[in-house]
């Protein structure tokens, strides 16, 4: 079982910031900005190469939520998720990082 799984379980603790019955946002426990949300589906999905239509027009508004909630809908904010080894997936199950609070970087290409 994946550690994201183990959350939605309720065996390991988190700072939860918005839940529902489909998905979960709590504080990422390494944050790279001021504001490090990480929002998922409750249900396993390995990665954004698998997610359903269904389950991404739901997640949605729910992240949409989490950013009123944070207050972050009116300043901005990065959404990211990754996907596979290549792409910096590290936890593999579907999971949106919402960085906000500063002025985020410009990504950089080599």
């Amino acid at each position: 079982m994946c550690i994201f799984c183990k959350i939605v379980n309720g065996e390991i603790p988190n700072n939860t910031v918005l839940e529902n019955d489909e998905f979960i946002a709590f504080e990422d426990i390494h944050p790279q900005s001021k504001i490090h949300t990480i929002v998922i589906p409750k249900v396993h999905v390995e990665s954004f190469a698998q997610v359903s239509a269904e389950t991404m027009s739901n997640i949605t508004p729910f992240i949409q939520e989490v950013t009123k909630k944070l207050n972050v809908d009116k300043d901005g904010y990065r959404l990211i998720t990754n996907i596979g080894s290549n792409g910096g997936q590290e936890v593999p199950h579907l999971h949106f990082h919402i960085l906000a609070g500063q002025r985020v970087g410009r990504l950089v290409s080599k």
